[in-house]
């Protein structure tokens, strides 16, 4: 068999490709790694992408009830409000966190910003209703609770956050009407007002929690029918 010099050349350069080529690799990689890190241009899509999965761990700490933890729901929303103040809910989560852990002047300090982002926030006015009356301020307080609990009576109803058959038992209904009566006893029943709208927050909570859980399977069946 005879060899031709164009035959040898190419034998020649294939071996020089091989030899070159898991340095090239290896020099890509690299680039790719310091992309991928701070200041690179992926970073930008890790905001985004961080910021719904610390909002999503973060709720779910208050639909856990008793074994949710404040903790988590502080450190994954602090991030978030520092980023973007305006993402969803996150500072009255926060502000919600905050007076869970019996941090009531952080939590006032940061519903009062929630507030200014949406005034029509209703849980926001309940948490700052309920921050006022921890801190002595009674008369605040009250009057803030009773124009939060009629936001929430306005609001409360099927289709709110989505939920077509929100409160279908009439749990949470009830959980109003029990704080209006509160209510009207004024500053004298106090520590009997409290636990009522913190009641009436967490009864929302389980609502949600429901509607994420044993709603939806009951919606995804009735699809399949």
């Amino acid at each position: 068999m005879v060899i031709s010099v164009s035959d040898f050349s190419a034998r020649n350069n294939l071996r020089q490709i091989r030899r070159i080529i898991p340095g090239v690799l290896l020099a890509w990689l690299a680039v790719l790694a310091a992309a991928c890190g701070e200041g690179g241009f992926f970073s930008h899509d890790i905001p985004r992408l961080g910021a719904a999965g610390h909002y999503l761990e973060a709720r779910q700490q208050f639909l856990k009830g008793k074994s949710g933890s404040m903790e988590k729901a502080i450190s994954n929303l602090q991030g978030i409000v520092q980023d973007d103040p305006t993402y969803k809910d996150s500072l009255t989560l926060l502000a919600r966190a905050y007076y869970n852990q019996g941090s009531y002047e952080a939590s006032r300090q940061v519903i009062q910003r929630a507030l200014r982002v949406n005034k029509e926030d209703e849980i926001a006015w309940m948490t700052l209703g309920m921050a006022q009356l921890r801190l002595g301020e009674d008369e605040k307080g009250v009057e803030t609770l009773q124009g939060a609990v009629t936001l929430v009576s306005k609001v409360s109803k099927p289709g709110y956050r989505g939920y077509d058959e929100w409160d279908a038992k009439g749990l949470v209904r009830s959980y109003i009407s029990r704080t209006v009566v509160e209510l009207r006893k004024g500053i004298d029943a106090k520590p009997s007002l409290l636990r009522t709208c913190e009641s009436l927050l967490s009864r929302m909570d389980d609502e949600e929690y429901f509607q994420n859980t044993v709603g939806r399977s009951v919606r995804q069946r009735q699809d399949t029918r």
